[in-house]
């Protein structure tokens, strides 16, 4: 789907805001009623979680050329 090794994730700021921004609105879609969405959220926001700070290899993808 995305690749999670990407410099562009480098920052622990940006892969911790988007875990927790996903997470945060499965909780809300979970509050209003709408589970369909809130188990999507939870699971996007969980798989990122995984992939973010268990898996996560910042040199994996890194092409520089010197």
């Amino acid at each position: 789907m995305f690749n999670f090794d990407d410099p562009f994730y480098r920052p622990f700021w940006l892969r911790l805001l988007i875990c927790v921004i996903c997470l945060c609105w499965g909780i809300v879609e979970l509050v209003t009623g709408s589970p369909g969405f809130a188990i999507l959220f939870l699971a996007v926001g969980g798989y990122a979680a995984y992939r973010f700070f268990v898996t996560f290899d910042p040199d994996a993808s890194d092409t520089s050329e010197d």
